[in-house]
């Protein structure tokens, strides 16, 4: 089953790109719908490189959904968007490839998509409806963050 949720950022998509990069931004929009304990390693990197990142995915921070594979990527087209790519999986989802899409929109704004393939066999129903509501949930938060300036408030 397939996401795609877009939204406009009110701001260059350079800016959002740099921020798209960093696991502090993850955490921040995600919060507290989930959380993301690393395991291996034992701590995320400031910033996304390319890599696997085993964690232990909590749902509303406490309700362990298991253990999970970031797989990060960021492939790139001469001049085109910015992409950064989760291909990941884990003990309940089979296949979670996350396309993230960074582009230019009018007026030094940004056109910002989440995009998500989802198998988690007899799970994917559950799992699509619940990422349904967590992607409107990141993308208002970093509607927000930006709104803010990007001034990480919890």
């Amino acid at each position: 089953m397939r996401i795609r949720l877009t939204t406009v950022l009110n701001c260059p998509k350079e800016r959002a790109w740099q921020a798209v990069q960093t696991t502090r931004l993850l955490e921040y929009i995600a919060a507290p719908l989930v959380r993301f304990d690393p395991l291996q390693p034992s701590r995320l990197p400031e910033t996304w490189v390319e890599g696997s990142y085993q964690v232990r995915m909590k749902i509303f921070g406490w309700f362990s959904f298991g253990k999970h594979w970031i797989v990060i990527s960021k492939p790139q087209a001469e001049n085109g968007p910015y992409h950064i790519r989760d291909n990941g999986y884990g003990d309940h989802i089979k296949k979670w490839d996350h396309w993230i899409n960074i582009q230019d929109a009018l007026d030094e704004k940004t056109l910002y998509t989440d995009q998500v393939d989802i198998e988690a066999g007899l799970l994917t129903p559950v799992v699509w409806l619940f990422s349904q509501v967590f992607y409107r949930y990141r993308q208002r938060r970093w509607r927000e963050l930006v709104k803010n300036n990007f001034q990480y408030r919890r």
